[in-house]
């Protein structure tokens, strides 16, 4: 299958190309031609599956042809070897905990897919890879852990200094090998920015071979639809319509939910749950699209003021409004919201939110209110990943899983620079030779 370039239809590649190569500043999105179905016979026994067959099922649908069936199987069955289960919360609502990988975050399955697929094309190639990667949080953490020790591949992480958890910061600057984090002056918007400087500089391409981690990258977005499908397995046994809630920063997460439903997972409706940065709520308010620079709140992995992946959601609804309008429901909370949401699912359900899921919560059950439907939301980071803001909300101690404890007690090593392009692209070279 050839990959087209969403924002210059006519630019298509092969899905090495696709995911390997630099992308083309802010006009290198890539999609596939077309999105196949899964089987029928599949999505009716759905329940049946765990999910690791789920994903290498999905693996082999979607890129079939440009990668071996028995490898597709083997880097999917290691992306998701832990735990994704749906857990009860209260009434007709659940949650889908994503954060039993090894770094805790919803990132890891995505990440490690990446890692697997790149490591497959290099090994044909011996061909040094540099990943250039901007996060706001658990991105970086997901894909220097998936990355670490690679042959043939280098991991730059661009971070806004002091706009993450202590926690995650630790997890970007505390691994060395071939993963550099380099901690900007600014917000996260700014490293975004930096890092698709870098992309559209031609100058840099004698000098390294870059390409993205983000969810720009098709390769770390689509294996997101993975834990959907696994969803609904394991709640096939539920008859009420299924809604699916998802806490929104760059909207890949959501973006893959929705090339689930195009390959036939039956979701009802999206509901994307941003913080103050509430640039799709807004859009489905008005039709307007108009970023603006990020705010800083509790729930820093969605501080984004400008989402990548906005233009493949509007591909995916050919640039149709009123389809893009049916199908999501866009809700937005202030800090002061949030922490009131973890107080109340804390104090009713004894069930402890991190401050994305709160958000994922409260919009799922405002959505639901009057409704007779079953909802999800995507719980996407483990609360001790934001120990301080949880403690601080809900009065109690929260246990630190030890994987967490190993990197709380590592050194952090990180290169502090300036909010200037010139900076890091003077860095990527002069770090080449």
């Amino acid at each position: 299958m050839q990959y087209y370039n969403i924002n210059q239809p006519t630019d298509k590649v092969s899905l090495k190309e696709a995911i390997m190569q630099s992308p083309k500043g802010v006009t290198g999105l890539y999609m596939p031609e077309t999105i196949p179905p899964m089987d029928a016979s599949f999505m009716q026994n759905l329940g049946q599956y765990h999910l690791q067959e789920i994903a290498g099922e999905a693996a082999k649908k979607m890129f079939h042809g440009d990668v071996e069936d028995r490898v597709l199987e083997d880097i999917a069955a290691h992306a998701v070897d832990f735990a994704i289960p749906a857990v009860p919360i209260h009434d007709n609502i659940y949650t889908l905990e994503l954060f039993h990988g090894p770094t805790l975050a919803f990132k890891d399955v995505g990440a490690r897919f990446m890692a697997g697929l790149f490591e497959h094309f290099i090994a044909r190639e011996r061909k040094e890879v540099n990943i250039l990667v901007a996060t706001s949080g658990d991105t970086g953490s997901a894909v220097a852990c998936a990355f670490l020790g690679k042959q043939g591949i280098k991991v730059t992480i661009l971070y806004p200094s002091g706009k993450v958890s202590k926690l995650q910061e630790k997890q970007l600057t505390t691994l060395g090998q071939n993963i550099t984090a380099l901690e900007v002056n600014g917000t996260f918007d700014d490293c975004q920015r930096m890092a698709k400087q870098a992309f559209a500089d031609s100058t840099l391409k004698p000098y390294v071979n870059l390409t993205s981690a983000n969810s720009i990258n098709f390769a770390r977005l689509f294996p997101q639809s993975f834990y959907y499908f696994h969803a609904f397995a394991q709640l096939s046994k539920i008859t009420k319509p299924l809604v699916c809630c998802v806490p929104s920063g760059n909207f890949g997460n959501i973006t893959a939910g929705l090339i689930a439903k195009r390959m036939g997972l039956p979701v009802h409706h999206f509901i994307a749950a941003t913080n103050q940065n509430d640039i799709i709520p807004q859009y489905l308010s008005s039709g307007d699209f108009t970023p603006k620079p990020s705010v800083t709140t509790i729930s820093n992995a969605m501080d984004v003021g400008n989402p990548s992946n906005f233009s493949r959601m509007q591909a995916l609804f050919n640039g149709v409004y009123a389809d893009f309008k049916t199908a999501i429901t866009g809700y937005a909370f202030n800090d002061e919201q949030t922490r009131k949401i973890m107080r109340q699912v804390y104090q009713q359900h004894d069930y402890v939110l991190d401050p994305h899921g709160a958000i994922g919560y409260g919009a799922l059950q405002h959505y639901l209110q009057g409704k007779d439907l079953t909802g999800i939301f995507l719980e996407t980071a483990h609360p001790a990943k934001f120990g301080d803001v949880v403690e601080d909300t809900l009065g109690v101690e929260v246990p630190m899983p030890e994987n967490l404890q190993r990197y709380a007690r590592l050194e952090k090593k990180s290169i502090l620079l300036e909010n200037d392009y010139d900076l890091l692209r003077d860095f990527l070279i002069e770090t080449s030779r």
